[in-house]
């Protein structure tokens, strides 16, 4: 049995990891849709679509998956292509919603991976998995040269809030209760610090410390 599940589609930070696992032998085969294919052009063209066959047939290949076997693909929009890769190659194959174990592997393959990028792990946690768009946004903004080019900017969303004015203060926080969103360190009662305000569908306000 074949089971073939994705995690961080709906992510703004990162590609997207598909994850295939062989029930029998609890092989796991993972694969990273690179940030590259989330350009408007190649986004508006589906390539992460054509990507996923592309990680299929080096799975497949490695666990030397039959035409016989089952294989079970979750119903997400991403893997469209790949049905219709499965039927063309005449596998059998059906869509399911996939449980445990392999949407908890490919679910914290994902978050490292994301970790890897530099999104720090107990902000994983705030934005409540998978991931909300506009506490994501946020931190982008809080290091926009260095964290825009880690989103999916092909994205409608990203089109409408990715290039944002910001405006740039600075002032004291008497009782802080916050974590500069560019270093990740806590900011100390009566800090001086930078304030960073933008408004996307809501009015945003990031603290960092004056010096980062």
């Amino acid at each position: 049995m074949i089971e073939i599940d994705d995690a961080g589609s709906g992510s703004l930070i990162g590609g997207t990891c598909i994850g295939i696992l062989k029930r029998e032998t609890d092989k796991f085969f993972y694969e990273i849709i690179p940030l590259s294919l989330y350009t408007p052009e190649n986004f508006n063209k589906k390539l992460y679509q054509d990507y996923v066959i592309k990680i299929a047939k080096k799975a497949f290949d490695r666990f030397n998956v039959t035409k016989n076997e089952e294989i079970y693909v979750c119903k997400g929009y991403i893997f469209d292509k790949l049905r219709e890769w499965l039927k063309n190659q005449s596998y059998k194959y059906q869509n399911t919603k996939i449980q445990n174990p392999l949407q908890t592997l490919v679910e914290r393959t994902f978050e490292n991976y994301v970790v890897s990028l530099g999104l720090p792990r107990d902000y994983i946690t705030y934005t409540k998995y998978p991931f909300h768009f506009h506490k994501l946004l946020k931190w982008v903004y809080a290091d926009y040269e260095n964290r825009a080019n880690l989103c999916k900017t092909g994205w409608r969303s990203w089109q409408k809030y990715g290039n944002l004015p910001v405006n740039v203060s600075y002032g004291y926080l008497e009782n802080s209760k916050f974590y500069c969103l560019k270093c990740g360190k806590k900011i100390p009662d009566k800090s001086f610090v930078k304030i960073l305000t933008y408004k996307s569908n809501r009015n945003n306000t990031i603290y960092i410390h004056d010096r980062c």
